[in-house]
């Protein structure tokens, strides 16, 4: 049963230019290993956790830091949820996360869909 589900669009230039003026945006939204990537990925996962948000129907409980966007072998991007932000999503039935990322002509997008069991 489908719980939630989530859109968001980043314009990188935009972006780009938000992280040069605030530096320390990196260390309040990204982990560690995403703070490594580029600016269309970090972007693009930016969206995804904006999305996630809105499919989750709000930020109670969540915090950026406790959201990766990690890769499968596969390249299929998927979310590696800790601390608080995994027990309120396990706390709300939530037992699949689906997330679909893209980013072309100077915009990033991610999709998720919040499951839960029927």
């Amino acid at each position: 049963m489908i719980i939630g589900i989530g859109v968001d669009l980043v314009d990188i230039p935009r972006f780009e230019r938000s992280i040069a003026r605030t530096p320390k945006l990196m260390e309040r939204l990204f982990t560690a290993s995403e703070q490594t990537l580029k600016p269309h990925s970090l972007a693009a996962r930016y969206a995804a956790k904006e999305a996630l948000i809105k499919a989750l129907g709000g930020s109670d409980g969540v915090h950026w830091t406790d959201i990766e966007v990690a890769s499968e072998p596969s390249g299929r991007p998927v979310f590696a949820l800790a601390g608080e932000t995994a027990a309120t999503v396990a706390g709300r039935g939530i037992t699949a996360v689906h997330l679909s990322l893209s980013h072309d002509a100077g915009l990033a997008t991610a999709y998720v869909v919040a499951e839960a069991a029927a």
